[in-house]
C-alpha cells in the first residue's frame, strides 16, 4: 500500500503546496520566502521542551547522522506521526476537562509542526505531491486549534499588563488613597459651586456623563485617568476576546468532527508507519543528502535577518517600534517561521547537537509576536463606536506598553543573534 492510498482530502478552494490559507492562524499574510506552510502559529511561546537549534550546520551537525536517508527521515516521521495520534487519542479522552483538552492540543500542534515542517525542508527527498498536500492539511488543522489558546492567552496578557499599568497589582494601598482623595476633593469642588451653577453634561455632543466626569481628572492627573478609564477598557476587551475565544472553540470542534480532519489523521497514522519518501533515499547516506538540505534552511533564515534593522534594534528604547505600521512586523514575523524550520531541521540531523542561543532567539521572537497581536487587540478596541474618552485613554496608553514590548523583544533578538556571529 502507498502513502497515497490514505489520501488527503483534496479541497476545490485549496490548491496543493500553495501560500493561501497555510499559515494556520493568519498572523504573516504570504509568510516567509521558504516558509511556506512549514511551520504553523502555535500560540504563546516557543516551542515546549529546550531543543533548540544551532547556530550552523557545521557545528551542530559535526560528521552528520548515522544510516541511510531513509532511515534518518523516515524514524523522525514515524515518532512525530505516533506523538500526533497520541496525542489526539489524549484530547478524545479528555472528555469535559478543559486543561487536559487544551494540553493534548498543544502536544497535537507539536508534533503536527515538525512532521509538516520536515516534509517541507526536505522536500526533495520525498514524495512531493502526497507531502505537500499533507503540509497543507496539517497547517489548517493545527492553526484551526491554535485560535483558541491565542485568545485566551491574548486577553490574559492585556488584563495583566492593565493591571500593572494602574498599579492595582503592585500598589493597592496607594490606589486606595488615591481613589478616596479624587471622591474627596471631587466632593469639595461640589461644594463650593453654586447649584445654579453647576454645569449639566453635555449629550448632544456625544460624550457620556462618566466621559465628562473624567475630563476634569484627566487634565489635572493623568495617572487618575488611567485608572478611571482601565476597568471599563478591560471589560470591553475581555468581552471582545471572549467572544472571539468563542467563536474559536466553536469552529475547533467542528474541525475536530469534519471529514476534513479525519483525512487528515488518517494520512498521519499511515505516516506513523510508512513514510512518503523516495526511493533513492535508502541508498542515499544521511551524512551527504541531509545536512545540505539543512543548510539550505539555515541559509534562508541568516538572509531574512540580514534584512532586519538590527543596528537600530540593537539599541534599546530607539522608538522603531512603536509605530502601528503592522507592515514593519511582517519581515519579524517571518523570521521567527525560518528560525522554526531551521530548529526542525536541526533536530532531525543532530538532536544532541542542539544550540540553546537559537532557542532564545526563537522564544524573542514570540514575544515579539505575542505583544504585537496585544498592541493590534488594543487598537481595535479603542477604534469601538462611543466610548468614553478615559477608556480609550487607557487603550492607548495600553497600546503604547504593547510597542514597547515589541521594541523590547526585538532588542533581545539582536542581541542573542549578534552573540552568535564570529567574532574577529
Amino acid at each position: 500500500m502507498t502513502p497515497g492510498g490514505a489520501g488527503v482530502a483534496q479541497r476545490h478552494d485549496q490548491p496543493i503546496g500553495g501560500p493561501a490559507g497555510l499559515l494556520g492562524a493568519g498572523y504573516e499574510p504570504g509568510g516567509a520566502p521558504g516558509a511556506r506552510a512549514a511551520v504553523v502559529d502555535g500560540p504563546y511561546g516557543a516551542d515546549d521542551e529546550a531543543s533548540g537549534g544551532a547556530p550552523g550546520t557545521d557545528s551542530a551537525l559535526g560528521a552528520g547522522p548515522a544510516g541511510t536517508a531513509e532511515e534518518v527521515l523516515a524514524g523522525y516521521l514515524h515518532r512525530q506521526s505516533a506523538e500526533f495520534l497520541r496525542s489526539l487519542r489524549l484530547h478524545r479522552e479528555s472528555g469535559p476537562d478543559a486543561e487536559g483538552a487544551g494540553e493534548a492540543a498543544r502536544q497535537l500542534r507539536r508534533a503536527a509542526r515538525r512532521i509538516s515542517a520536515t516534509l517541507h525542508t526536505f522536500r526533495p527527498l520525498t514524495e512531493e505531491a502526497w507531502a505537500d498536500q499533507l503540509l497543507a492539511e496539517l497547517g489548517w488543522l493545527s492553526g484551526t486549534l491554535a485560535r483558541e489558546q491565542a485568545c485566551e492567552a491574548r486577553r490574559e496578557r492585556l488584563m495583566a499588563a492593565l493591571q500593572r499599568l494602574t498599579g492595582r497589582g503592585e500598589r493597592p494601598e496607594r490606589s486606595a488613597r488615591g481613589e478616596r482623595g479624587g471622591r474627596g476633593e471631587r466632593a469639595r469642588r461640589t461644594d463650593r459651586t453654586p447649584a445654579g451653577q453647576r454645569p449639566a453634561p453635555s449629550v448632544s455632543s456625544g460624550t457620556s456623563p462618566e466621559a465628562s466626569a473624567a475630563a476634569p481628572t484627566s487634565e489635572a492627573d493623568p495617572d487618575a485617568a488611567l485608572s478611571a478609564g482601565a476597568a471599563r477598557a478591560g471589560a470591553l476587551l475581555d468581552r471582545q476576546l471572549t467572544l472571539a475565544r468563542t467563536r474559536a472553540h466553536s469552529a475547533a470542534l467542528q474541525a475536530l468532527g469534519s471529514s476534513r480532519f479525519h483525512a487528515v489523521a488518517d494520512a498521519v497514522a499511515v505516516l506513523a508507519s510508512e513514510a512518503p519518501l523516495a526511493r533513492t533515499t535508502a541508498e542515499l547516506p544521511a551524512a551527504e543528502a541531509l545536512p545540505p538540505l539543512a543548510e539550505q534552511a539555515h541559509r534562508r533564515l541568516t538572509e531574512a535577518v540580514a534584512a532586519l534593522p538590527l543596528s537600530r534594534a540593537g539599541y534599546p528604547y530607539n522608538a522603531e517600534a512603536l509605530t502601528a505600521d503592522h507592515r514593519q512586523d511582517a519581515p519579524w514575523h517571518q523570521v521567527r517561521l525560518l528560525v522554526r524550520l531551521s530548529r526542525y531541521a536541526q533536530e532531525v540531523l543532530a538532536p544532541e547537537g542542539a544550540d540553546p542561543r537559537l532557542l532564545e532567539a526563537a522564544c524573542a521572537l514570540e514575544r515579539h509576536r505575542d505583544a504585537a497581536e496585544a498592541a493590534a487587540a488594543a487598537a481595535a478596541a479603542a477604534r469601538t463606536p462611543r466610548i468614553a474618552p478615559a477608556t480609550a485613554y487607557a487603550l492607548g496608553v495600553l497600546h503604547a506598553d504593547q510597542r514597547h514590548q515589541v521594541e523590547a523583544a526585538r532588542f533581545a533578538f539582536g542581541r542573542v543573534w549578534l552573540s552568535r556571529a564570529p567574532r574577529g
